[in-house]
């Protein structure tokens, strides 16, 4: 999950892309960076951290342009390594930068094909890397003479499409010709385009989610179609085509679930009225499992769970109560790396009002249970504030299965619904009782809001896996390259040599 922006104006870009950066924050924390076009020159400034830690007065002075993308960094494959900021850039054919949000389930393979068939090299573990290459590889080799037309970009993403497989929504820049935006064939991870009418002529963002261009007064077009290519030249024309062979549209339904912030609209469904329809459908489930006169006060766990908490005690005709306050100078704990930082940073920020759980049957609402170790430290949290009775529930299904389209949920054992019962998790979490969303249920929620959609990615709900690529293997390799890091590095080095030498042979 990461936030990706490409804007088209005919002024400066770099602080309009700063401040859509800002406002995708929420999609990832681990670092942030700006490519800027003009002419035929690359401006970029890239580092780890937060977008308002990473761009300094210097740093927006050394980006001109008007055209420009961005991108704010959640690490799902390669490492947390400065050198995998993006956007990354490549400089032929004429020179392209781009950034992505997905993941790519092949990206081996195609680090294989790159290298023996494409003669390119790849410098880093990113995915995105490998991305930018392939798309630099079909541009190639699609392209006749000097010059550059969109046709022959739609074509180098058909080739792309065929080539790649997982999740991705990409901005690119070619430089001195305008941006392409794309979008897999699947149609997992968000991408949507606005414009704004100005008197040079209209001007355009692409973003991961509506409210970046909302928020900046942008008009919202549409959403980009799964394995639809956008391309929109430095004049402001916009030309698309369909790319892909047989697209349908299959949205994450973990982007409803938390992902994505809730005044965002996505392929037409408002998260927010998702989120509500989720509480309701959950509010049906805890009446026929048990008595809501057994529950003295409804409680969110801030700030996902707010919208489901309150319809759910709504409809349970229960008193809603804020028990816990956020620090919102405290990262999302679900996407901070490593098991330790996460289970240290829950009580850093979160903090009980102790007078509204003192003697009370309090029933907590999350978003969802991944791992269990936030759930775990809030139930104790309510009891050390006094509450008598604490019952746990999740707006989302139990997590059984690992994600690899983007989310950092890669291995099994770290989900504390996999192989357990929902019994085992609630003492797990040491609950007096847990009631968990049911995945139909979910799906509904979201159907409702756009009942147009009616397939979704939820494999780490439901395991199954959309692209149809992923098999047991495929996941024991992932787990096992997680838990041995050294080991799968040493493996590529030698791999890497053994190509070098067969190249020289």
């Amino acid at each position: 999950m990461c936030g990706i922006v490409g804007v088209v104006s005919h002024g400066p870009v770099n602080q309009l892309i700063y401040d859509a950066l800002l406002l995708l924050q929420h999609r990832g924390q681990d670092a942030a960076g700006i490519a800027t076009n003009h002419g035929r020159t690359f401006s970029m400034h890239k580092a780890n951290g937060l977008v308002r830690d990473v761009f300094r007065t210097r740093n927006m002075r050394s980006l001109p342009g008007n055209t420009g993308i961005g991108q704010c960094r959640y690490p799902t494959a390669g490492s947390s390594s400065e050198e995998e900021a993006q956007p990354f850039y490549v400089n032929a054919p004429f020179g392209i930068t781009l950034a992505h949000n997905g993941n790519l389930t092949n990206a081996e393979v195609l680090k294989g094909e790159l290298f023996k068939n494409d003669r390119r090299h790849i410098n880093t573990d990113s995915d995105s890397e490998v991305l930018l290459n392939v798309l630099a590889h079909e541009i190639q080799h699609y392209t006749t003479g000097f010059s550059l037309d969109p046709g022959t970009l739609f074509k180098a993403v058909a080739g792309l499409h065929k080539r790649v497989r997982g999740s991705y929504a990409v901005v690119a820049q070619i430089a001195g010709y305008g941006m392409l935006a794309f979008r897999d064939p699947y149609g997992i991870r968000p991408l949507c385009i606005g414009f704004l009418d100005t008197n040079k002529g209209p001007e355009y963002m692409v973003a991961s989610e509506s409210v970046a261009l909302e928020g900046l007064g942008f008009h919202f077009l549409r959403d980009v179609m799964p394995g639809e290519a956008i391309f929109i030249d430095n004049d402001g024309k916009l030309y698309n085509q369909q790319c892909a062979d047989n697209p349908t549209l299959n949205p994450c339904a973990f982007e409803f679930v938390y992902l994505a912030r809730p005044d965002s609209v996505i392929d037409g469904a408002s998260v927010y009225a998702t989120r509500l329809k989720m509480g309701e459908y959950l509010a049906e489930k805890i009446r026929r499992e048990m008595s809501a006169g057994d529950i003295d006060v409804v409680m969110p766990i801030p700030d996902s769970s707010r919208p489901s908490a309150m319809e759910l005690a709504l409809k349970l005709n229960l008193t809603f109560r804020e028990g816990f306050i956020k620090n919102r100078y405290i990262g999302r704990t679900f996407i901070m790396p490593g098991q330790g930082v996460r289970k240290k940073s829950v009580r850093q920020k979160l903090s009980a009002i102790s007078t509204e759980f003192k003697g009370k049957s309090v029933l907590l609402v999350d978003d969802s249970i991944v791992r269990g170790t936030t759930s775990r430290e809030i139930v104790q949290m309510a009891r050390d504030s006094g509450a008598k009775r604490v019952i746990f529930a999740s707006a989302a299904p139990p997590v059984k299965f690992p994600n690899v389209y983007g989310i950092d949920m890669p291995t099994r054992n770290e989900l504390i619904a996999y192989g357990r019962t929902e019994e085992e998790v609630c003492r797990e979490i040491t609950a007096d009782a847990l009631v968990y969303q049911d995945i139909e249920a979910m799906k509904r929620s979201i159907s409702d809001t756009n009942p147009a959609l009616q397939r979704f990615e939820a494999s780490c709900f439901d395991g199954h896996y959309v692209t149809g690529d992923i098999s047991p293997d495929y996941l024991d390799r992932i787990e096992y390259a997680r838990a041995h890091p050294k080991v799968v590095a040493e493996d590529e080095v030698r791999t890497q040599l053994n190509l070098n030498l067969a190249r020289i042979d």
